[in-house]
C-alpha cells in the first residue's frame, strides 16, 4: 500500500501543467526593478527510489529583458557515465510568448564539460545554442535524468545572481523509505517568504515573487547572502559503494575505508629513491620539505575526473608513473612519500578558491569541498600543502585555501578544522623608495618592495614574467605615474621565510607639473597611492566583509632640484576607524624630502550600516595619498 501510494503521489505530481502565459507584459511591476532577466518559473524534482536509483526532473523557464540578461538563461545539463539524461528540451517564446522555435534533445549542443587543463573526463554537457535578435523573449528549458548515485543530492538556489527576480521557484524531494530522507539545511531565508512542507515521503519548498538584487562591493560571499538550501544524503550508494553519513566522523571513515585504502601503495624502487633523498636529514619537518619539493620538480598538475574520480585518488603508483595527476591524485602520491620516509600526514577535502567558504560544521556531505590538500602534523601544529602547486613555498597556501573550515581524514574518521589564516599584519607590504626631481619635473629612481603573507602570494608570481609582461605589471600597479619606464628590476624570492623583495629602477618624464610661473606641483606619494574610492550607495543592503586584512609601510625620499625649496611642508595628519588606521607625514632633511605613511585595514564583518563610514575613510586615504606640495625656486 505504502509503495501504491508513493507511486500515485508522483504520479501526481508530475502531471504536466497547463500552458503557462509566458508573456512579458504579464510579470509583476516589482520585479522589474533592477532586474535583467526575470526566472518566471525554476524546479527540481528529486525521487529517490532505493538506495541506488535517483532521478531529477529540471525546469527553468527565464524571461530575458535586456542583453545583460542573456547570462541567466543557462539552458544546460551535465551528465557522465553515472548520470544520464533520459531526455532534455528547450523552448524559446518572443515578448508576448508566443512559441518560436523548440528544441529536441537531439538538436542540443553536445560538448566536454572541461577545458583543455582536463587530461581526461567523461564529464559532459547539452546545451542550447540561440542568437536573440529581439527582446524581450523567454526560454523554457528542461530534463530529466537518471542515476545510481545518490551520495550526492542536489541543492537548491531560490535565487542565484544579481539583477534576476524570481517569480516563481520550488524544489521537492521523495523518497520511498524513511531512511532514505537526508538532512537539509536552511541558509539564508531571513526575510524571504519561502515555505517548506514536510509528509512522510517528501519535503517540499516554494517560494514566490523575489525582486531583483543588486551587487555590492566588498559584500560577502553568495553562500552568505543568497537564499538556498543544502541537501545531505544520510544513507546512500556512490559508484559502488554504499556508506551512512551522520556526522564528519562518518564522512573520513568512508573516504578511508573506501576511496583511500590501498591507494598509497609504491615501488620499491620509488620507497628507496624518497628514502635516499631525506637520508640526511632526520627532522621530520624538514623530511617533508625535502618530499615536497621532490614532487614540485618530479610531477605537474593536470585534472582527472571520470567516474568515482570526482573523489577517488589516482593510485599513487600510477601518479608515481605518468608523473602527473590532479589535486586529490597528487595529494595521496605525496602522502604515499611522505609515509614511506616515516611522516605522518592527513588527506583534506577544501573549499578552495580566493572566497573564504567553509565546510558546514553540524551538516556532513560527500558535496563539500572542491579541491584536496595535505597537513601534516609537527608538534601540535599542522603544515599545509597544496600539492598542485609547482611554486608556492612549502606551508604557504596563499589565498586559495586559506583560513576556512576544512575535513581532514584522519585513521579514526573525519575530523573538522580550520587552515592557517593570514589576517591583518600578517599580510605585510613594506616599500622603501628614493627618487630625484629634476627642474622639469621629470623623477629617476628606485624603489624596494618587501611583502609576506597574502601580499607575498600577489607578487611572487612576477619572477616568472618575461620582461615584457613586467613591464605592463608595474606601469600598471604604478598607474599614477604617467611615462613611466622600469629600467632595471631584480627578485629574490625567499621561501624558507616566505618574504618576496622586488627591486626597480624607474624614471618618468613631468611626474610633477610644471606651473607658468616656474613652479613644480608634486604628489610625493607615487609609488603607493590609492587611486579609488569605494562606489557610492543610496540604500547598502549588505554587510560590509574584509577577510584578510592588511598593513602597509612606506617610506621615501625625494631629492629636490638644487634651486628649489619646499613652499610649506603638511602637517601630520590620521585617520582612526574600526576598520583600520592611516598615517602620512612629510619633513625636510638637508635638500630631500621625506614621507612616511601607515596603513592598516581589519578584517571582519561589518554590519551594511558602518559602509558609509568605511567609504568615507577610503576617501580619506585617497584624498591624504594625493596630497601635493609646492615646490618654488630659491631667491
Amino acid at each position: 500500500m505504502r509503495l501504491l501510494f508513493f507511486f500515485s503521489l508522483f504520479l501526481g505530481i508530475y502531471t504536466l501543467p497547463a500552458q503557462v502565459n509566458y508573456s512579458a507584459n504579464t510579470i509583476p511591476e516589482e520585479l522589474l526593478t533592477s532586474a535583467d532577466a526575470v526566472v518566471r518559473n525554476h524546479r527540481m524534482d528529486v525521487r529517490l527510489l532505493s538506495n541506488e536509483e535517483m532521478t531529477i526532473s529540471y525546469e527553468r523557464v527565464v524571461t530575458v529583458l535586456n542583453e545583460k540578461g542573456n547570462r541567466h538563461v543557462r539552458a544546460y545539463a551535465g551528465y557522465n557515465k553515472s548520470q544520464a539524461i533520459k531526455s532534455a528540451e528547450a523552448e524559446v517564446f518572443d515578448k508576448n510568448g508566443n512559441s518560436i522555435k523548440r528544441i529536441k534533445k537531439k538538436d542540443l549542443v553536445d560538448v566536454s564539460a572541461v577545458d583543455g587543463g582536463t587530461l581526461y573526463s567523461d564529464s559532459r554537457m547539452l546545451y542550447m545554442s540561440f542568437l536573440p535578435t529581439d527582446y524581450p523573449y523567454s526560454v523554457r528549458f528542461s530534463y530529466s535524468m537518471k542515476t545510481k548515485n545518490t551520495g550526492t543530492i542536489p541543492s537548491w538556489y531560490f535565487l542565484d545572481d544579481f539583477r534576476l527576480s524570481v517569480e516563481r521557484s520550488s524544489y521537492q524531494i521523495l523518497f520511498l523509505e524513511t531512511s532514505l530522507e537526508p538532512k537539509i539545511l536552511e541558509k539564508n531565508f531571513g526575510d524571504y517568504e519561502i515555505t517548506p512542507s514536510k509528509t512522510d515521503s517528501q519535503v517540499k519548498y516554494e517560494t514566490n515573487n523575489i525582486p531583483a538584487l543588486k551587487d555590492e562591493y566588498m559584500r560577502p560571499g553568495n553562500l552568505k547572502i543568497f537564499p538556498m538550501i543544502m541537501v545531505c544524503p544520510v544513507n546512500f550508494h556512490y559508484e559502488g559503494y554504499d556508506g551512512t553519513v551522520k556526522g564528519w566522523k562518518d564522512v573520513g571513515s568512508w573516504m578511508n575505508d573506501n576511496l583511500l585504502n590501498g591507494m598509497d601503495e609504491l615501488s620499491p624502487s620509488t620507497v628507496s629513491e624518497i628514502q635516499n633523498v631525506v637520508s640526511a636529514v632526520e627532522n621530520p619537518l624538514e623530511k617533508a620539505k625535502l618530499v615536497y619539493n621532490y614532487v614540485q620538480e618530479n610531477t605537474r598538475y593536470i585534472s582527472v575526473q571520470v567516474g568515482i574520480g570526482g573523489l577517488q585518488p589516482i593510485s599513487a603508483i600510477d601518479v608515481d608513473r605518468v608523473k602527473y595527476g590532479d589535486c586529490k591524485g597528487l595529494s595521496n602520491y605525496t602522502k604515499a612519500l611522505l609515509k614511506a620516509v616515516g611522516v605522518e600526514s592527513y588527506y583534506v577535502h577544501v573549499e578552495a578558491g580566493p572566497e573564504k567558504i567553509d565546510f558546514e560544521a553540524d551538516v556532513a556531505s560527500l558535496a563539500q569541498g572542491n579541491h584536496v590538500i595535505l597537513a601534516i602534523p609537527y608538534e601540535e601544529k599542522y603544515y599545509w600543502v597544496d600539492c598542485t602547486s609547482q611554486v608556492h613555498p612549502f606551508g604557504f597556501l596563499g589565498d586559495f585555501t586559506d583560513g576556512r573550515r576544512v575535513l581532514l581524514m584522519k585513521p579514526e574518521g573525519g575530523e573538522i578544522t580550520y587552515t592557517d589564516a593570514y589576517l591583518n599584519e600578517d599580510n605585510l607590504q613594506i616599500t622603501k623608495g628614493y627618487y630625484a626631481l629634476d627642474e622639469e619635473g621629470n623623477i629617476s629612481g628606485n624603489a624596494q618592495i618587501t611583502t609576506k603573507g597574502i601580499q607575498y602570494d600577489q607578487h611572487f608570481g612576477i619572477e616568472e614574467l618575461s620582461k615584457t609582461d613586467v613591464d605592463k605589471y608595474y606601469k600598471n600597479y604604478l598607474s599614477n605615474i604617467n611615462d613611466l619606464v622600469v629600467s632595471n628590476y631584480s627578485f629574490e624570492n625567499n621561501k624558507d621565510s616566505i618574504i618576496f623583495k622586488e627591486s626597480i629602477d624607474l624614471f618618468a618624464t613631468r611626474y610633477a607639473s610644471k606651473t607658468g610661473d616656474g613652479k613644480l606641483i608634486l604628489v610625493p606619494n607615487c609609488f603607493n597611492n590609492s587611486q579609488k574610492v569605494p562606489p557610492r550607495y543610496r540604500n547598502r543592503k549588505f554587510p560590509l566583509e574584509i577577510q584578510r586584512g592588511y598593513m602597509d609601510v612606506d617610506e621615501y625620499e625625494i631629492n629636490l632640484p638644487a634651486n628649489y625649496d619646499v613652499q610649506s611642508i603638511p602637517p601630520r595628519e590620521e585617520l582612526n576607524t574600526k576598520f583600520g588606521n592611516y598615517s602620512i607625514e612629510f619633513w625636510k632633511e638637508g635638500n630631500a624630502l621625506k614621507m612616511k605613511r601607515k596603513i592598516f585595514i581589519k578584517s571582519g564583518m561589518y554590519p551594511n550600516s558602518d559602509y558609509k563610514l568605511y567609504r568615507s575613510f577610503k576617501r580619506g586615504v585617497t584624498k591624504l595619498d594625493n596630497t601635493k606640495i609646492i615646490l618654488t625656486k630659491k631667491t
